[in-house]
């Protein structure tokens, strides 16, 4: 039998760049789709999957997010004077469990894979989710309770996966799969940006896994890669040749707001989905003849 995954593991040690000069003193994960910070839809996405460890891997200048989730409470005791007692509830209802959250340093830019590696200490021995908060998603259930419940029934290491416009492909890791459901098919090879002809499907890793901890020996050894790096995708090459990796093509669609066009797209997306938003944003669209409506 598996072992359950309890913890999760959040790279936010990335400066930003392509946001600035809006991230040049506020960390990237802490931008807003409509009113809640990047990092905040990651760990409810995982919390709804029965995550209850978060694990943040941060550099310098992140500090902003360790405050986000801790208590405030002189902003609490001003809210509960003014009775603005639905913005305290949700303040509340998005703090973590005291003792349930986890920071440590990657204290160089090395990639990916060497902040994964970082959190080898606070994972310890067990299974782990790995959530890139650049990536959110508008799915239900989320994506990674739909990726944990594919765990519970195959074990090994999962990945999510979406499929994107094939003349595309050299924009993503591409994962080759054998036959099965999209809900959880064996994952034969991974291919880091391949040209549509030479690409094994269109189907892309979308920063979403369930990995086993033998990934953190491989990543100690790991040799630097693509851009100087030390790249998740090719140790999860070589933990391949040993344990089994299943895609899940979930029921959802992803949006990269690590892109500008991603993030706006987001923005737009999450604010037509809100019951107190949708109906004001749409006239406004509609005033600037984005809706295509008269």
């Amino acid at each position: 039998m598996s072992k359950r995954v309890r913890t999760a593991v959040f790279p936010v040690a990335g400066l930003g760049t392509r946001f600035l000069p809006a991230t040049k003193a506020m960390p990237k994960e802490m931008l807003t789709v409509v009113d809640r910070p990047l990092i905040q839809y990651a760990v409810d996405e995982a919390r709804e999957a029965g995550i209850e460890h978060f694990v943040f891997v941060t550099g310098r200048n992140k500090a902003v997010i360790e405050d986000h989730f801790d208590r405030q409470f002189e902003l609490e005791e001003t809210l509960e004077m003014r009775g603005k007692t639905g913005a305290l509830k949700e303040l509340q209802r998005d703090l973590p469990s005291a003792g349930h959250t986890s920071f440590t340093r990657q204290q160089e830019p090395l990639g990916l894979g060497h902040a994964v590696w970082c959190a080898r200490e606070l994972v310890g021995d067990k299974p782990f989710a790995l959530l890139l908060p650049d990536m959110i998603f508008r799915a239900n259930p989320g994506v990674m309770k739909q990726m944990v419940e594919a765990y519970e029934e195959r074990g090994g290491n999962i990945v999510g996966v979406e499929e994107c416009d094939p003349a595309d492909t050299a924009s993503y890791g591409i994962v080759s799969r054998d036959e099965g459901p999209d809900s959880g098919f064996p994952i034969t090879g991974m291919v880091e940006k391949p040209k549509p002809e030479d690409a094994p499907s269109n189907l892309f890793i979308s920063g979403r896994y369930i990995l086993q901890p033998e990934i953190f020996s491989l990543l100690s050894e790991q040799e630097k890669g693509a851009g100087g790096e030390i790249q998740l995708t090719d140790a999860m090459q070589t933990l391949m040749r040993r344990q089994s990796f299943t895609g899940v093509k979930y029921d959802g669609k992803v949006f990269d707001c690590g892109s500008k066009l991603g993030f706006l797209t987001a923005n737009v997306a999450f604010a037509l989905d809100r019951e107190d938003l949708a109906d004001g944003f749409r006239e406004e669209l509609r005033e600037l003849g984005l809706t295509g409506e008269k």
